[in-house]
């Protein structure tokens, strides 16, 4: 068995959500080795409620400002370019009518859709391969919708394995269909027909439909068992104008668009400049940042003779956007002097190297540079120059003529470069623009991305900034729809690694926007994690407060939890029960970084359809003897922090309550209720208020 994938436990109906599920493991499953946790030998003394029970990790702040106020200047990430919206919502699960109505209203069938749709109607299961660009996603959805009996659309991980989907770790619905966007490469096997042949009889007899897509071409002959449709671009021109008849875009404006449309365009290019247009763009403005319109000023640019001066400009400009001039050229002047060596005027003489360093008028050469431009920006009640692309397109377009046309001498000393600047903890604006540089070079050159920093940062060679920084990469891959699949298998290679710093890392990638869009698989991580890195607690905790700043489900971290805490609740001890608790009473007693405020009171209020689950892991710490004392104190900063975070608390302390003392003892009940009002110290009275509040609802469940 994968070790990524468990076997999933019995799920009662609550637990039933018919996506994605949660993976749970069996009743009595130990748990991966650990450092035996050491019995407390009475009750510790807890710490005081104003005191966050746990410091937000280094890793968690990056998080925390990447959601809260993201910058990734001059990038360009297709559809919400330079915006966090796409990262903010998962990958996985089920598909809601708006989204999936998004997705089909507008869409035009290539030519290939009717042999897709023939197979997947005989078979159950097709797969799509083509690269990136091509609209395998939405082709994905309208297969499904075209044969399935239903509306009901559910998304699998990218990280399901033909194991995963043959063996019924995914519980396919009757009449539902399913989708499996870019479905990462799986180690080749001869038996590789047999196991697409299980998947196919599994699929059809749920009477499901299944429907891969994938940027792999088989290897050897493609499978007999499932159809294997080699996919097609759509014609990009009718696509354009059913999107901008659909707007009511008068004739003129449709025909100019058409007429304007470049080269070199990927269906969510097309979709995303005829918003622009309907929204009033000028096309001929608006085709100036897609396809050919973009790349063709930065090719010309290129094209022409470059000074090593202006080769160090706009490599240090495709990682360091929105700097001023004092610190740009004092980062461009250490560039040039590691790739010296790669041009030969500078490399046969050091001193005329040196000179001519010295010499160079940077900020005149910056200003003659037509793909350079200075753009200003308020900083309270200044302005400040920041040095940016003239367009933000450019930065992705200059990375890959870098790749192209840089050899791997110039390539080493960029790396060393950025290692050096990034370990001198340069700043998180800074760190910003590298990791969203960093990932647009995946594009053209993931291998050079992953073996270069991805892995050596992950592991520390460029310090702890270095590590958020590599963290943060991933982050960025996320706001690309054909790049998140690959920053999930980044990630989940990390969790793998022997060396702790690399599965440091990769808690912290899953505690972020990795495990907003997978949020499955990052909990099924991280749960692994927690015998293996100090920071995978804290990761689930962070993941439930990001989950809920984002309006995600957080039961996808409860219920695996709660489910572990009823398969062990009879057990009295022992190291897998005190792995579990440890776990729970981390996430308890997480604090939002920002302000403080505990997320258990933000999350009895912001999701209360999670009350029960919730109400299952503190009765898990409150029967725990040797936490009872801590559980007590936190509960009653939990209820002062929730009068804090909503004008009307009562409902929440009601439902709370009930669910508490459903699943509490008549004996813990009224233990509960004697000890909580001797633990709550001159408690202020509107906390008082609610703690009596909170109480009659537990007492109320009383048999």
């Amino acid at each position: 068995m994968d070790e990524e994938q468990s076997e999933p436990g019995p799920e009662g109906p609550d637990e039933a959500q018919g996506a994605e599920e949660t993976e749970e493991p069996r009743a009595g499953q130990s748990a991966p080795d650990r450092p035996e946790r050491p019995e407390p030998s009475g009750e510790p003394e807890p710490a005081a409620p104003d005191t966050p029970a746990a410091a937000p990790v280094h890793h968690n702040r990056v998080n925390q400002y990447f959601y809260g106020a993201l910058d990734a200047p001059g990038a360009h990430f297709g559809i919400g370019a330079g915006d966090s919206a796409s990262v903010r919502r998962r990958a996985v699960g089920r598909l809601d009518a708006g989204e999936a109505d998004a997705l089909l209203a507008p869409y035009v069938e290539p030519g290939c859709f009717e042999e897709a749709a023939a197979a997947l109607a005989q078979d159950g299961v097709v797969v799509l391969v083509g690269p990136p660009g091509i609209g395998k996603r939405s082709a994905a959805v309208a297969l499904v919708a075209k044969a399935a009996e239903g509306t009901e659309y559910v998304v699998l991980s990218p990280g399901r394995s033909l194991e995963d989907l043959a063996e019924g770790r995914v519980a396919f619905g009757k009449g539902v269909g399913y989708v499996l966007i870019d479905r990462m490469r799986e180690t080749a096997s001869g038996t590789a027909d047999f196991d697409w042949r299980r998947v196919r009889d599994t699929v059809r007899d749920h009477g499901a439909h299944l429907v891969i897509t994938t940027v792999h071409p088989v290897d050897g002959d493609a499978p007999g068992s499932v159809r294997h449709v080699s996919w097609e671009l759509p014609d990009l021109a009718a696509v354009l104008r059913v999107r901008l008849l659909r707007k009511r875009c008068d004739a003129d404006t449709v025909e100019r668009a058409v007429a304007g449309l470049p080269d070199g365009c990927g269906v969510a290019e097309v979709a995303e400049a005829a918003g622009r247009i309907a929204r009033g763009g000028d096309p001929d403005e608006v085709w100036q940042d897609y396809g050919s319109g973009a790349a063709e000023p930065v090719r010309e640019w290129f094209a022409a003779g470059r000074e090593p001066r202006e080769w160090a400009e706009v490599t240090t400009l495709a990682f360091i956007t929105g700097a001023g001039y004092r610190d740009f050229e004092t980062w461009q002047e250490r560039l040039e002097e590691w790739v010296a060596p790669t041009f030969p005027v500078l490399a046969n003489d050091e001193e005329t190297a040196a000179a001519h360093r010295r010499d160079a008028d940077r900020r005149l050469s910056l200003g003659r540079n037509v793909l350079v431009a200075v753009e200003k920006r308020k900083d309270g009640a200044l302005t400040r120059g920041a040095l940016v692309f003239a367009h933000p397109q450019y930065r992705q377009w200059v990375l890959q003529e870098l790749w192209a046309k840089r050899s791997t001498a110039y390539w080493n000393g960029v790396r060393d470069w950025l290692t050096e600047l990034v370990g001198t903890r340069p700043g998180l604006g800074v760190q910003l623009s590298v990791a969203s540089g960093l990932a647009l070079l995946t594009r053209p050159a993931f291998d050079e991305v992953d073996e270069n920093y991805l892995h050596p940062w992950a592991a520390g060679a460029a310090g702890p900034a270095g590590q958020s920084t590599a963290t943060l990469v991933l982050q960025f891959m996320c706001l690309d729809e054909g790049l998140a699949s690959t920053a999930l298998a980044v990630g989940r290679g990390w969790a793998h690694s022997p060396d702790p710093a690399v599965r440091s890392a990769a808690a912290a990638a899953f505690s972020g926007a990795l495990g907003v869009r997978f949020p499955t698989d990052a909990v099924n991580v991280l749960l692994r994690l927690t015998g293996r890195s100090e920071e995978a607690e804290p990761a689930l905790a962070g993941l439930v407060a990001l989950l809920l700043e984002c309006g995600e489900d957080t039961g996808a971290v409860l219920r695996p939890l709660a489910y572990r805490l009823r398969a062990l609740r009879t057990t009295l001890t022992g190291h897998h029960k005190e792995t579990v608790l440890g776990t729970v009473q981390t996430v308890l007693g997480a604090r939002d970084p920002r302000t403080g405020r505990l997320v258990g009171a933000s999350l009895l209020d912001g999701d209360p359809g999670q009350s029960d689950r919730f109400a299952e892991l503190w009765a898990g710490v409150l029967e725990s003897r040797p936490r009872r004392a801590w559980a007590l104190r936190l509960l009653h900063a939990t209820l002062r922090d929730l009068t804090a975070v909503t004008a009307e608390p009562d409902p929440a302390a009601v439902r709370f309550g009930r669910s508490l003392g459903a699943v509490l003892t008549d004996r813990e009940r009224w233990h509960l209720s004697t000890a909580l009002r001797r633990t709550a110290v001159r408690p202020a009275p509107e906390t008082a208020a609610l703690m009596e509040t909170f109480l009659i609802a537990v007492l109320s469940t009383e048999d």
